[in-house]
C-alpha cells in the first residue's frame, strides 16, 4: 500500500471528543472532566456543534467516525444514538465507513454492545493498558483484568469482527515479565488491532506530581527500548503489521482513522479540546466545558485559528509519516513542494543510514527498529526552516 497523501484529501474524517471519565488515572493528561452530571449538556452541546460545523467539508463524504475522549463508553445508549442521529443528519458519511468507539472495559455491558453494534458501530477501541490488577490499581484504572477479558469476550459476542486493544508498557514497578503477560493474554484474545503505547509522566498529572516529588521513579530509557523491542518481536511473530511506532494490526486490518490523520486528510474535531485540519488550516477548540458550552449556546464554535505555513506542512508530513511502514516519501516532497529533502540534509541521511537506523526504498525514507526507538529525533533532525532560504522551500 502507497502512502499517497493525495488519496486521502478527497475524504474526511470525523472526531467526537466527550471529555468525561469516572474517574482520573494517574498518567493522563487528555482533556477530561470527572462531573458527570454536566455530561449531558455537554453532548448536547457536541449535537449542536455538528449542526454549526456542518459545512466544514463541503459535501466531501466522511470515510472514518471516531467517538473518544474521555470515556464515550460513559454515554447511555440513548445518547449515544442521539449522537450518531446528528452525524448522519448533518455529514455525508460514506456507505461502510470505519466508525470508532472507544470503551472502557468497566462500562461494557453485553446490552450496551449490542446496541453499539445495532446503531453501526463497527470498530471498538478498548483501553485494556493491563490484564495485571496491581498494575491497574496502580495506574488508577477503574476496571479489573477479569474485566477486559470479559469486555473483549461479550464484544465477540454481540458482533465485533474489528477490535483494538490499547497496552502501556514502560510503567515504572512493572518488569519484562509483566510486560510479557499482558502481550501473551492480548494475542491469546485475537484482536484485528493492538496499540501499545510507551508511558510518559506528563506534568498536570498524578505520576507527574509524584515524580517532581521523588516519589515516582520515571522508567529508564533502556529499559523502555527493551521492552519495545519485547511487543515488536513478540507481536511480529504472530502476525501483525507494526504499520505506526505504536500500532500493529492483522493483515489489511489498519486503523482508517489514523492512516487518514498520518496521511494529511482533512478532519473535523467536535467537542471541547477538539483538533481540526482542513488542508489549510488548524482549528481546535477551547479545552474547558462550562467555556465551550456557553459559547456553542450563543451559536459561536469557541476554536482557534492557525494558518499553516508550507514549512509547517512539511515538518508534519516528515514527523508522520516516518513513523509509519510507509516511510517518508522523498520524490513526493519535491513533487508537491520543490523540497529536495535528500540533497538537504545528506550527511545526516547517509549517517543513519549507516548506522542502521533507516534504510531507502524507491526514494522512501524508512525506519528500522533500531530507528524506531528514536523516531522523534530523526524527525527534528530532517525538518526545514522556513527562514533558510537555502531549504528551497518555494
Amino acid at each position: 500500500m502507497l502512502f499517497n497523501p493525495e488519496v486521502e484529501k478527497k475524504r474526511a474524517g470525523l472526531y467526537i471528543h466527550i471529555p468525561f471519565c469516572k474517574q482520573a488515572c494517574h498518567y493522563c493528561n487528555f482533556h477530561f472532566s470527572t462531573h458527570l452530571p454536566f455530561k449531558a449538556v455537554v453532548l448536547g452541546s457536541i449535537q449542536k456543534e455538528l449542526f454549526l460545523r456542518k459545512s466544514y467539508f463541503a459535501s466531501m463524504p466522511v470515510a472514518t467516525i471516531y467517538i473518544g475522549g474521555g470515556t464515550p463508553s460513559l454515554a447511555t445508549l440513548l445518547e449515544m444514538e442521539q449522537l450518531l442521529h446528528a452525524i448522519f443528519t448533518y455529514f455525508p458519511v460514506a456507505v461502510g465507513a470505519e466508525i470508532t468507539l472507544e470503551a472502557n472495559p468497566d462500562d461494557v455491558t453485553l446490552e450496551k454492545l449490542k446496541g453499539w453494534r445495532s446503531m453501526g458501530i463497527n470498530r471498538l477501541s478498548i483501553g485494556i493498558q493491563s490484564f495485571n490488577d496491581r498494575v491497574l490499581h496502580f495506574m488508577h484504572r477503574a476496571h479489573t483484568g477479569f474485566e477486559a477479558q470479559k469486555a473483549i469476550e461479550w464484544a465477540r459476542v454481540a458482533a465485533f469482527d474489528n477490535l483494538n486493544l490499547d497496552l502501556m508498557y514502560a510503567i515504572p514497578s512493572t518488569t519484562a515479565s509483566d510486560w510479557q503477560a499482558d502481550l501473551d493474554k492480548a494475542v491469546a484474545l485475537a484482536p484485528e488491532h493492538i496499540s501499545a503505547y510507551c508511558l510518559t509522566i506528563e506534568d498536570k498529572t498524578a505520576f507527574g506530581h509524584w515524580h517532581k516529588q521523588g516519589k515516582l521513579i520515571e522508567t529508564e530509557e533502556e529499559v523502555s527500548a527493551q521492552q519495545f523491542e519485547q511487543c515488536l518481536e513478540t507481536l511480529m511473530q504472530k502476525g501483525y503489521i507494526h504499520y505506526e511506532i505504536a500500532n500493529f494490526c492483522q493483515p489489511g486490518r489498519f486503523s482508517e482513522h489514523n492512516k487518514h490523520y498520518w496521511k494529511k486528510g482533512p478532519y473535523l474535531g467536535i467537542g471541547p479540546g477538539a483538533h481540526s485540519y482542513n488542508g489549510t488550516h488548524r482549528h481546535w477548540n477551547v479545552a474547558n466545558n462550562a467555556l465551550y458550552v456557553k459559547s456553542i449556546q450563543n451559536d459561536i464554535v469557541p476554536c482557534t485559528e492557525e494558518l499553516l505555513t508550507v514549512a509547517n506542512h512539511i515538518n508534519e508530513y516528515i514527523m508522520t509519516s516516518i513513523r509509519t511502514c510507509w516511510g517518508c516519501d522523498f520524490d513526493w516532497l519535491y513533487h508537491t513542494y520543490a523540497v529536495n529533502l535528500m540533497a538537504m540534509h545528506k550527511d545526516y541521511i547517509d549517517q543513519i543510514l549507516s548506522a542502521g537506523f533507516a534504510y531507502l526504498d524507491q526514494n522512501k525514507l524508512l525506519l528500522t527498529n533500531s530507528g524506531k526507538l528514536v523516531a522523534d529525533k530523526i524527525a527534528s533532525e530532517l525538518f526545514v526552516d522556513a527562514a533558510d532560504p537555502q531549504q528551497g522551500v518555494k
